[in-house]
């Protein structure tokens, strides 16, 4: 529905007359009734200070990014810091449950999360059709679903999630929206003594599927029932007729979630904690903890070290993301009615992961149109990279010279990457080009245009992110400012960025995280 801007409040505001700087917010999921949230208040940070801001994001919700103005960074640090009341009504955390690792959890919740209510997006080219986006702070203090946490985050997840999210956001991969990061010196214990930060978060739903596992398995399926009316009303209003909404949201959930993985995939992203209570209904991408981009290619990669078993490894993210949506579907039987319906609603998901994967793949690779031999090229790639162990994004960029010019010598590069297995790569390479072969030099020069735009020249990789933290953690937040610059526009080739593209130094190792980072 388009929206009269003529209607909308003036949402860019003078911070230093006016120091909220935010548009007029509104509660609407706190009108669904107590059980399903709990009012309460951001502890805030001590002498916060504004480090980042995603001029995309703070145009989405037509904010003006502070600059240099220091009044208007003091008002944005003490906003988004927690410091300063937000909405009418006050901020409120949801209560939901979910499966983590496989098995039921229970009651779980925003244990570090304070929503701060709904602003009206003023941007349509971001918004992907959301006239409404939540404003959440993570790591502003505890909730009464802290579970004897301390409610913070600290500076060194703030900044990996900060700068992934707007990383993914520019990738085109759909996800949470980092605005800013505030932080302080306020000492936080972890693994050991770190310091605190507040990231602020956009979506246009913050939703998963614990939610509604929460309300489904206490039994509670009145309740159940108007956050499956609430969800369709704020996501999918066109689905309100429908004869069985709930089994269409799954419908809906199941087919957005398998174009995600899917993408997930085709970028080397490996999320590192599944949990149902990790996953968006809108199927897009939430919660960065344990993540890593894959640098040497390994199927079987984990960045978390809570996964002893590989369980959200790479090549198990698809099958993971089916058995969330099974454990949703379950949760939403009590509404659908029909169990083979609802597994029926679920395999909508494979479709979508393999139209998705398939596309993906085409087009990293250049293959154009599908062919029946494609499948079988693809994998013998894989296999090819995963016995290599080479680079995920750098082979693929690379790739786009050898179709461009097929006769010509192999970048140095490509051949440092496979340098284990030339023979087999030549091979592989001969069947790439007869697979190409009717190309002309104008159509291959096309095709080779087309695969940058597949395959990025930057992506966040692990000790990029921990140099820009380690620096941060002096003060200095150069390096996290540059990255993120670069992350923004990942597909083009930057002078200067050249270290930001080369891959990770042979003794870095892949990244391996705890559930903390």
């Amino acid at each position: 529905m388009a929206i009269d801007p003529s209607t909308l409040p003036d949402l860019v505001r003078d911070p230093v007359r006016d120091p909220p700087c935010l548009p007029q917010l509104r509660q609407r999921y706190a009108e669904l009734g107590a059980e399903f949230h709990s009012t309460h208040a951001p502890q805030g940070l001590p002498q916060p200070r504004l480090r980042l801001v995603s001029d995309d994001a703070a145009r989405l919700l037509g904010l003006r990014a502070p600059d240099d103005d220091t009044d208007a960074r003091e008002a944005w640090a003490r906003m988004f810091s927690g410091n300063q009341a937000a909405a009418e009504g006050g901020a409120i955390s949801t209560v939901y449950a979910g499966h983590q690792f496989g098995n039921w959890a229970g009651q779980l919740g925003d244990g570090r999360a304070h929503l701060l209510g709904e602003a009206m997006s003023r941007d349509p080219a971001q918004s992907l059709g959301h006239a409404w986006w939540e404003v959440q702070l993570k790591g502003a203090g505890p909730t009464p679903y802290s579970r004897r946490g301390d409610g913070r985050a600290v500076l060194r997840s703030s900044i990996r999630e900060f700068l992934c999210s707007e990383a993914m956001w520019h990738l085109g991969i759909p996800t949470t929206r980092a605005l800013c990061l505030v932080d302080s010196d306020l000492p936080v214990r972890r693994e050991t003594l770190e310091t605190a930060a507040v990231v602020t978060r956009l979506c246009p739903s913050f939703v998963r599927f614990g939610h509604f596992e929460h309300f489904s398995y206490s039994g509670r399926h009145d309740s159940l029932r108007r956050l499956v009316d609430y969800t369709v009303a704020r996501l999918h209003p066109e689905l309100a007729d429908a004869a069985n909404p709930a089994l269409e949201l799954l419908r809906e959930v199941a087919r957005a979630t398998g174009s995600l993985i899917a993408r997930w995939q085709c970028v080397g992203f490996v999320h590192g904690v599944m949990n149902t209570d990790n996953m968006s209904v809108l199927g897009w991408t939430i919660d960065y903890g344990p993540f890593g981009f894959m640098d040497a290619f390994d199927p079987g990669y984990t960045p978390n070290t809570t996964d002893a078993h590989g369980r959200y490894a790479w090549a198990r993210q698809p099958g993971v993301a089916r058995w969330n949506l099974l454990a949703l579907a379950q949760a939403l039987l009590p509404l659908i009615g029909d169990e083979q319906a609802a597994r029926d609603a679920v395999e909508e998901f494979a479709e979508s992961f393999m139209v998705a994967m398939r596309d993906g793949m085409q087009a990293k690779l250049g293959l154009g149109e599908p062919r029946d031999d494609d499948p079988d090229l693809v994998q013998d790639w894989l296999d090819l990279l995963a016995d290599c162990r080479a680079d995920w994004t750098l082979s693929h960029r690379l790739l786009a010279q050898v179709v461009a010019s097929p006769a010509g010598q192999l970048p140095p590069g490509l051949s440092a990457q496979f340098e284990s297995r030339p023979r087999r790569l030549q091979d592989w390479l001969e069947r790439l080009r007869l697979r190409l072969h009717e190309l002309d030099a104008a159509q291959r020069a096309q095709r080779a245009d087309s695969m940058l735009r597949a395959n990025p020249c930057y992506v966040l990789r692990h000790h990029l992110a921990q140099h820009a933290i380690s620096q941060a953690r002096q003060g200095d937040f150069s390096a996290a400012l540059r990255l993120h610059r670069v992350l923004c526009d990942p597909w083009r080739e930057q002078p200067g960025c050249e270290d930001l593209a080369a891959p990770a130094p042979p003794d870095a190792g892949p990244p391996v995280l705890s559930c903390s980072s």
